[in-house]
Formats: C-alpha cells, sequence, structure tokens
C-alpha cells in the first residue's frame, strides 16, 4: 500500500523530471530556429545537396527531440493530472532519456554541415562531426550508465 510519503515523493520524482524537460527544452528550441532560419539564408543554396538533405534530416530529429521531451508534461496534463503514479515517473524519465539521442544525432549532423561550409573539407566534417557525436553519447548516456552501474541501487519511492 503506497503512503502519503510515497506520494510526495513521486510528486518530487515528476516535479524534478518536469523541470529537467524545461531547462532542456529552450535549447532545443533555439537549435529548431536556428536550423529554420537556415535554409532561408543565401548560404543555404551555396552547400551540397547531400548537405542540405542533411541539415533537413537534422531538422526533423530535433522535432523528434521536442516532441519526446515534452511528452512528459502533456502526459501528466492528460493522463493523471490529479496523481503521480510509479508508471508516469517511468514513462516520462524514460521518454526525455530517449529525446536525447535523436539530440545528438541532429547536433552532430549539423556540426557537420556547417563544419563542410566552413571548411570545405569532408574528411575534416566528417571527423568533427564524429568527435561530436562520441562526446555527447559518452557524457549523455555511457558516463551516467557507467555511474548508475556502480551505485548501489535504492528501491524506487
Amino acid at each position: 500500500m503506497e503512503t502519503t510519503q510515497d506520494r510526495n515523493s513521486l510528486k518530487d520524482q515528476m516535479r524534478n523530471i518536469l523541470e529537467e524537460a524545461r531547462m532542456i527544452l529552450p535549447g532545443i528550441q533555439a537549435l529548431f530556429g536556428f536550423q529554420t532560419i537556415a535554409v532561408f539564408n543565401q548560404r543555404f543554396d551555396d552547400i551540397a545537396p547531400a548537405a542540405q538533405y542533411c541539415h533537413l534530416a537534422a531538422l526533423f530529429l530535433v522535432v523528434v527531440a521536442i516532441g519526446l521531451v515534452m511528452a512528459p508534461a502533456a502526459w501528466h496534463r492528460l493522463v493523471s493530472p490529479d496523481c503521480v503514479t510509479e508508471n508516469l515517473v517511468r514513462s516520462s524519465s524514460l521518454l526525455i532519456s530517449a529525446g536525447l539521442l535523436p539530440l545528438a544525432i541532429a547536433i552532430t549532423m549539423d556540426v557537420g554541415v556547417v563544419m563542410q561550409l566552413a571548411v570545405r573539407n569532408t574528411v575534416i566534417s566528417v571527423l568533427t562531426s564524429l568527435l561530436t557525436l562520441l562526446m555527447l553519447v559518452l557524457l549523455w548516456f555511457v558516463a551516467p550508465m557507467l555511474q548508475r552501474r556502480h551505485q548501489q541501487p535504492t528501491p524506487f519511492k
């Protein structure tokens, strides 16, 4: 049986999740704005069609990331506005984490496009993109999972 303390703990966890989403979302939205504006820039026509398609694919991935990061707030409002369940907390955490993957790929793709436009060297562009992806995957996925693995498991509250 769930106690008031457990429900408060779930409420606190949900509040933290929504705050995390609020922290991530402005950055994603700013990126989306810059990506959208780039298409209307004259220099966009100067890049190779492959790079243009890469940029448009990155734009789509940012839209996916926005949807995933915003989903917990919508779910909370629509599914259980008056209470917080363990399932909602777990689903929300999973959605925000899932949103980081398309975001990392989109950033990586746009870094490649920008580098291609700046240096006109495909090798440098690809290497810079790969380094960007490696850094984001290490910081956003590998390091936290390693930390989680080394921590003593605690019961879900």
